[in-house]
């Protein structure tokens, strides 16, 4: 990202994310379906020249492309995937990029999450994960080339404070070991459009 760049993010929340890609310069339409969220997001007083605050569903965003890049942090495993592939590349000019941060299905906690629901009230019906081959599979089917889904992060949000660096740095020797990196509890995810 960088001056000159636009962006479209799905699913903005508070503008944490936003906040931190208006730094780098870009020119960013950031969209949510929830006007709380969206509340917070315009509370960050980000330039109005720079930042746009859209409430509104990204499928609903085809008239203010096409953008250099689409992004999103936890946000396509809300979707259904193949039709929110296809948008996203008529979102993209000819060789732009997607970027997501996805959770990852191989996850013990994550598969468990998504398959005894029962146990995990938190996780709303529409929520999925993925498995980064089969994700792969779906992006090139989505005109998408230059795909790299890699596994990272170990660290849950319920971890207490002490062992925050510990974990952190444990994560990071297990994210660069074949095979047991595969159990990464998210998959960062980035393709061109062809």
């Amino acid at each position: 990202m960088g001056p000159g760049v636009t962006a479209l993010e799905i699913g903005c929340g508070t503008g944490l994310f936003t906040e931190l890609l208006a730094a780098t310069g870009a020119r960013i339409t950031a969209v949510d379906l929830s006007p709380d969220l969206l509340k917070k997001a315009q509370e960050r007083n980000l330039p109005a020249e720079q930042v746009r605050f859209l409430l509104r569903p990204f499928e609903k965003c085809m008239d203010l492309g096409p953008f250099d890049a689409v992004l999103g942090s936890s946000v396509l495993h809300h979707l259904d995937l193949d039709p929110a592939l296809g948008r996203i590349a008529e979102l993209l000019k000819p060789g732009g990029l997607m970027s997501f941060a996805e959770p990852n299905m191989l996850n013990p906690q994550v598969f468990a999450e998504r398959h005894f629901r029962f146990l995990f009230p938190q996780v709303s019906p529409d929520e999925t994960a993925f498995i980064r081959w089969r994700l792969a599979a779906g992006l090139s089917r989505a005109n998408f080339h230059a795909i790299e889904i890699t596994p990272f992060d170990w660290l849950h949000p319920s971890v207490p404070s002490r062992f925050i660096a510990p974990v952190l740095r444990l994560g990071r020797l297990l994210e660069i070991l074949p095979g047991l990196r595969e159990f990464s509890g998210s998959l960062y995810i980035r393709a061109r459009k062809s």
